[in-house]
């Protein structure tokens, strides 16, 4: 805690040989005026106390290393927020209710995969403000854009299937997606598409080419993902998406796959963050003053206790 102290006034410890050189030439008069029988009490075990010499000089040495403002140089590196700004979209339909999707635990369906690896991905990226967008029949953002990990883990864990309808609407939450990322600033604009199936016709409500223009005006990038057999998911189009927007289109039929798409990605949209730091004095004074106040306090209510010390 006291590691790298020092002193902004070092020159006032000169005080402390004033108080020994009054305590060595300066007779204590006390007038009975205050403290009646004073010879009485001097002469008794009080004066040469021990407890109160101790007492007497803490309090004087703690008060004069409070006036010397003993100081410690904090360093302060603030969490840096100049990373990417990222929209994940989820596919929550019906489809994703299948299992078999991981090996290594049939029983869980492809939602439960997905959110668990997604999770993973939010925890890599510390420094990107993160938005969820899920969708189904229709596509709702999830959480708003946020640095906060944990809070975004969390509603992440809470989704389930058919939260927004069985359908598919691909081109509906792709466009939810640009929305939630169009109010932004930011520069580095990403949006990871995760799907399982095909756009329902009749159900969604945006056609395809009005989703890419909106992309493009906004500057997002499309990653897009689809999971399952290469027959399960409408391929021509994640590959248009990503292309038309700068992106990149993949495919995962299995955990693992999925796994090593979010990574790659992950590598490939790395923020270079600056590092900053700061340094601010935390002063100590406190520390001193309150022990001589406790010191000075015990001195003079054992002084006036008549010789009990």
């Amino acid at each position: 805690m006291f590691d790298g102290l020092y002193f902004e006034l070092p020159k006032l410890s000169f005080i402390l040989f004033v108080f020994i050189g009054c305590a060595s030439i300066c007779k204590m008069r006390m007038p009975s005026l205050y403290f009646p029988h004073a010879q009485q009490f001097m002469q008794t075990s009080v004066s040469n106390s021990k407890l109160l010499f101790f007492l007497k000089w803490l309090g004087i040495i703690m008060m004069i290393l409070a006036l010397m403002s003993p100081v410690k140089d904090e360093l302060y590196e603030p969490e840096p927020k100049n990373g990417y700004e990222i929209a994940l979209i989820l596919d929550a339909s019906e489809s994703m209710s299948s299992r078999g999707f991981d090996a290594s635990n049939e029983n869980l369906n492809k939602f439960d995969v997905v959110k668990s690896i997604v999770s993973d991905f939010i925890s890599q990226r510390k420094n990107d403000n993160i938005g969820l967008v899920v969708f189904g029949a229709y596509s709702f953002i999830a959480s708003p854009l946020t640095y906060d990990e944990n809070i975004l883990n969390r509603i992440v864990a809470q989704l389930q299937i058919g939260m927004a309808g069985k359908f598919t609407a691909l081109y509906e939450s792709l466009a939810q997606g640009v929305n939630l990322l169009k109010m932004t600033e930011s520069k580095s604009k990403i949006a990871i598409l995760l799907t399982d199936g095909y756009s329902t016709a009749g159900v969604d409500k945006v056609p395809l080419e009005v989703a890419l223009e909106l992309a493009k005006k906004e500057g997002i990038k499309v990653y897009t993902i689809g999971i399952g057999m290469p027959d399960e998911y409408n391929q021509k189009v994640l590959l248009e998406i990503a292309n038309a927007t700068g992106g990149l289109a993949f495919g995962a039929s299995s955990a693992t796959e999925l796994k090593e798409i979010y990574a790659k990605i992950d590598e490939l949209e790395k923020s270079e963050v600056k590092s900053e730091s700061f340094t601010y004095l935390k002063y100590y004074y406190v520390y001193p003053l309150f022990i001589a106040l406790i010191s000075l306090m015990l001195y003079v209510y054992l002084r006036n206790k008549r010789g009990h010390a």
